[in-house]
């Protein structure tokens, strides 16, 4: 099989344990890109911190973040976006502020949460993670249902990490059965992201595919979530990594080694010594372009 397009995930993929980048994945992408293999990243992050990294390297493509809501290689001029209308997220955040939970909406200019205590180091990480006062500002403000109609947000989708899962679980049921044209992720304990119907990493990608002419059977996707699963499941090659799940790893049909073992550019350089460049293919077997 001749592949086209690399997608790699980013927190426990591409990333290390400490949040760094090595030098052997920066090579490593730089060596695909240069057998004109198409490469992006997708990722439940916004789309500044996903471009930050895409930058570092080398990556011009288009980009799949905020869990699929946002598929841009520029800021300001989106190949496509999905939003929560403004007075639907005002609705949800009304009745999510009544619960012990810490709520977050991601828009691709600003992060905006309420002020509740962060209720673990966890959450504590993941909310400030992706913080740059410069690109990407993560305000925090007494009322978050009030700065919504305020600031007339439209988010990309709205993150809730709860002290309980059994709490977790009853708000998602609620607004599962409130707003069917919603969607509400939930792929790590005691936390939901809703996004709109059908927005998943998954979906992102798949669109991606149809725009660029690649079918999803000539992609190679590497990731290590369980919102990973559909991806490496119905990738042409779908790639697992060690510290993955178990139930991840299951579906892959190639397990590297761990993030912190250069994993990705172990299985980059494994693979795809082996696939001579796009170009050179086109003219000698005349592949589809």
């Amino acid at each position: 099989m001749i592949y086209k397009l690399l997608a790699i995930n980013i927190d426990g993929t591409l990333l290390q344990s400490n949040g760094k980048l090595t030098k052997e994945t920066k090579e490593a992408v730089e060596y695909v890109q240069d057998k004109g293999i198409y490469v992006t990243l997708f990722t439940s992050r916004n789309f500044q911190a996903t471009k930050k990294l895409a930058k570092a390297l080398k990556i011009p493509s288009l980009l799949v973040s905020h869990s699929g809501a946002f598929i841009s290689s520029k800021l300001d001029e989106p190949f496509f976006e999905k939003r929560i209308e403004e007075e639907e997220a005002y609705d949800i955040v009304k009745k999510l502020e009544k619960y012990d939970c810490n709520i977050r909406l991601s828009h691709e200019h600003f992060s905006i949460g309420n002020r509740k205590k962060l209720q673990s180091n966890l959450v504590a990480k993941a909310v400030l993670n992706n913080a740059d006062p410069v690109f990407y500002p993560i305000q925090f403000v007494e009322s978050l249902s009030d700065s919504i109609l305020e600031n007339s947000i439209s988010p990309l989708k709205i993150e809730c990490h709860f002290s309980d899962e059994v709490e977790k679980n009853k708000v998602k049921k609620e607004i599962n059965q409130k707003y069917p044209h919603l969607d509400c992720l939930s792929d790590e304990e005691k936390k939901i992201e809703i996004v709109r119907k059908g927005i998943s990493k998954y979906s992102g990608l798949k669109r991606l595919g149809e725009h660029l002419g690649i079918s999803y059977h000539e992609m190679v996707v590497i990731g290590d979530n369980y919102s990973d699963l559909p991806l490496i499941e119905h990738a042409g090659l779908g790639v697992a990594m060690s510290n993955a799940p178990v139930e991840i790893k299951k579906v892959a049909d190639w397990i590297t080694r761990s993030n912190d073992q250069n994993g990705v550019p172990y299985m980059i350089k494994e693979h795809f010594r082996k696939q001579f460049p796009l170009p050179f293919l086109k003219s000698h077997l005349k592949i589809e372009k």
